[in-house]
C-alpha cells in the first residue's frame, strides 16, 4: 500500500476539486422508431422527458501525487464522475476544478482497427494520443517489450484475444507520465503478472508526482493502491476517508441481507428457531 498520512481532511492545494457537482440526463418518456419520429414528434413538442441524475451534488478534493480510488455499484455514476472530470460531460450544477494536463484512459484500444496488425495499431493510436510518428518509433519496442506481445506484433490485431488487445492498449497509453491519470475498469487487463507491472507503472508515476484517479470494480485493487476513497451510492457520496475503511464499508453493505441473518446455521435473523414448512403449506 502506498504510505499515506491521510486523515481524510481536504488537501491546502487541491489537484482536482469538484464542489456540489450534478449531472442530469433527459431521457425521453416514449419509445420513438427513427430519427425522422423523434423530429416530428420534436417540432410539435410531444416528447416528454423524465429527468435522471447521474450525479447528485458531489463534493471532494483530491491532492498533488495522490492516488484516489471511486468505487460503488453498476449506475451508482463512477464513469460519469470520470467523463465529468475528462471534460467530455459538462455539469449540470456545479463545479469541477482539474489543474494540469489530463490523461483520460476510459476506454481501452476505443481507437483500435481489427484488420491493422498490432504494429500498424500502435502507430495508429499512439497518433490519436497526439504523439508524432518519430516519437512512436523511438518508444515502439519498449511499449510492445511492455505488453509483452514481440512475438505478435506483426498479426492482425483479429487474431488477438481480448487479453492481449487490452494489453497492448494499455501500454501505449500509459506510456507517458501526465500531471493527472484517469482510469475507468482498466487494472483488471492481462494475468496477474501484467497487472502488477499495470500497478507498478502507475506507482511510479505517482511517485514521480502524478495524481491519479481509479474507478474499479476490484476492492483489492483500491484498498492496495489508493491513499483515500469515494464511495458512490446512487450518484451520491455515501462515504469519503481512507481507502481500507471505505472499502471494507462498502463491501459490508454489499453483502445480501439473506447472508447477515444467518445465527449459527439454524437460527432466523431475529434469533428464534426456524419453523419446517408442513407439506402443502
Amino acid at each position: 500500500m502506498f504510505d499515506s498520512a491521510d486523515n481524510g481532511r481536504p488537501a491546502a492545494n487541491p489537484v482536482i476539486a469538484v464542489q456540489d457537482l450534478s449531472v442530469r440526463f433527459r431521457l425521453p418518456e416514449e419509445r420513438v422508431s427513427g430519427l425522422k419520429e423523434f423530429a416530428v414528434r420534436w417540432l410539435q413538442g410531444r416528447i416528454a422527458y423524465r429527468d435522471l441524475w447521474a450525479l447528485r451534488g458531489v463534493c471532494f478534493e483530491v491532492r498533488h501525487g495522490e492516488m484516489f480510488g471511486v468505487v460503488g455499484a453498476n449506475g451508482s455514476g463512477k464513469s460519469t464522475l470520470l467523463r465529468t472530470l475528462a471534460r467530455v460531460l459538462h455539469p449540470t450544477r456545479g463545479r469541477v476544478v482539474v489543474q494540469g494536463a489530463v490523461a483520460p484512459i476510459l476506454e481501452l484500444g476505443a481507437g483500435f482497427h481489427p484488420e491493422l496488425t498490432g504494429r500498424e495499431n500502435v502507430f495508429l493510436y499512439g497518433t490519436l494520443l497526439g504523439w508524432t510518428r518519430a516519437e512512436i518509433e523511438a518508444e515502439f519496442d519498449g511499449l510492445v517489450g511492455f505488453a509483452g506481445l514481440e512475438g505478435f506484433v506483426d498479426a492482425p490485431l483479429r487474431t488477438y484475444s481480448a487479453g492481449m488487445t487490452a494489453r497492448l492498449a494499455f501500454s501505449v497509453a500509459t506510456a507517458r507520465p501526465a500531471q493527472v491519470i484517469l482510469l475507468d475498469e482498466v487494472l483488471a487487463v492481462g494475468d496477474v503478472e501484467f497487472q502488477a507491472r499495470c500497478v507498478q507503472r502507475l506507482q511510479d508515476y505517482r511517485a514521480a508526482g502524478s495524481t491519479i484517479v481509479v474507478v474499479s470494480h476490484d476492492p483489492g485493487v483500491v484498498r492496495s493502491n489508493c491513499s483515500r476513497c469515494l464511495w458512490l451510492d446512487g450518484g451520491s457520496v455515501r462515504e469519503i476517508g481512507p481507502a481500507e475503511h471505505v472499502v471494507d464499508r462498502y463491501l459490508q453493505a454489499m453483502v445480501p441481507a439473506t447472508a447477515a441473518s444467518e445465527t449459527n446455521g439454524h437460527g432466523s435473523a431475529d434469533g428464534q428457531p426456524v419453523r419446517k414448512q408442513q407439506a402443502g403449506a
